[in-house]
């Protein structure tokens, strides 16, 4: 396995890249065969929360909870094999898109209000 720094992104991306190339998955791996496995989870995903009521959405069935984090660990893998792949620092990519969306959406004009930010 290659050195990990203190990134938790960086160390599952060389665990997802170790385990892919000890199974020659490699060959499978370009951006788009990712995405669309990314796509797939993402309908597993959206298939547990497909019936729930708004209420059962927030306080989600304890027996689905394993279900739950399983889809969501899939997503976050196959979030990071693609960023991997594509060259994307995914944990700056993360922090600048947060700091743009303080200056689209600031509290005083959003706040309270479900709305995009072309729309205040």
């Amino acid at each position: 396995m290659k050195e990990t720094s203190a990134s938790p992104f960086l160390r599952l991306q060389n665990e997802m890249e170790d385990f892919a190339k000890a199974r020659d998955w490699e060959q499978f791996h370009n951006p788009k065969n990712l995405v669309m496995a990314l796509s797939g989870e993402v309908g597993e995903l959206a298939e547990l929360f497909q019936w729930l009521t708004p209420e059962q959405a927030a306080d989600f069935p304890a027996e689905k909870k394993e279900a739950l984090a399983h889809e969501l660990a899939d997503i976050q893998l196959y979030l990071l094999r693609i960023a991997a792949k594509c060259n994307v620092d995914l944990e700056d990519a993360c922090d600048k898109k947060l700091a743009l969306n303080h200056e689209k959406y600031p509290i005083e004009k959003c706040f309270g209000r479900a709305v995009k930010y072309n729309e205040l």
